[in-house]
């Protein structure tokens, strides 16, 4: 099984357990028996713990940027709509353990090399290059849609720190009102803003 098509078996078998319930509190060896395997062949394609951790943090946020990042999306509604699912509270786990990873990276933690690589041009990439295909300049758009990720990653931990639903709902609405107020086509500019995770939860990785 040591195949990069058995690495990809166990790799899709974990992301779908941390969706469902959650991994960051597992051991190595209490997460190879939930997904059926021994802590020594996640430990051959995978490093370590952390090394699992982070590779599962990284294929969720790929999910949620395929979902969330669709070429025809350009309303402000889709923009709120994709800020709640995001924001929902199934994807708090995943996203509780993409923030310690990020930390575990800054600190340059065994088993998380790679994981700060594209953190953030992954999403500022392909939000900048919608605006530019919308008629936007471009050192705008890129400075502009990597405010759009600060924000998202920002409000998306201060709901995990602090549960205010309302308030931070309030402030994702009053950043949509501002970008909006500054596009050259309005809602559009919004939409894309908000699709700007992680993340992971995304991410929102």
């Amino acid at each position: 099984m040591h195949t990069p098509q058995a690495r990809e078996r166990l790799l899709a078998a974990a992301v779908d357990h941390a969706l469902d319930t959650g991994i960051a509190d597992l051991s190595l060896r209490q997460l190879a028996a939930a997904i059926g395997t021994s802590h020594r062949m996640l430990i051959y394609h995978f490093g370590s713990r952390e090394g699992l951790l982070a590779a599962v943090t990284q294929a969720v946020e790929e999910q949620q940027r395929a979902a969330l990042l669709e070429p025809e999306v350009t309303s402000a509604d889709h923009a709120w709509q994709a800020w709640r699912r995001l924001s929902d509270p199934k994807l708090w786990p995943q996203e509780r353990l993409f923030f310690e990873l990020y930390a575990y990276a800054l600190r340059g933690r065994p088993g998380t090399e790679g994981f700060l690589d594209g953190i953030v041009e992954s999403w500022v990439a392909p939000v900048a290059a919608a605006w530019v295909q919308a008629g936007a300049d471009e050192r705008v758009a890129r400075a502009d849609a990597r405010l759009s990720v600060a924000v998202v990653r920002g409000l998306l931990l201060d709901l995990l720190a602090t549960g205010d639903r309302a308030g931070v709902d309030e402030a994702y609405e009053r950043f949509l009102a501002h970008a909006s107020a500054t596009a050259a086509s309005p809602g559009e500019v919004a939409a894309v803003g908000s699709q700007s995770l992680d993340g992971g939860p995304s991410a929102a990785g």
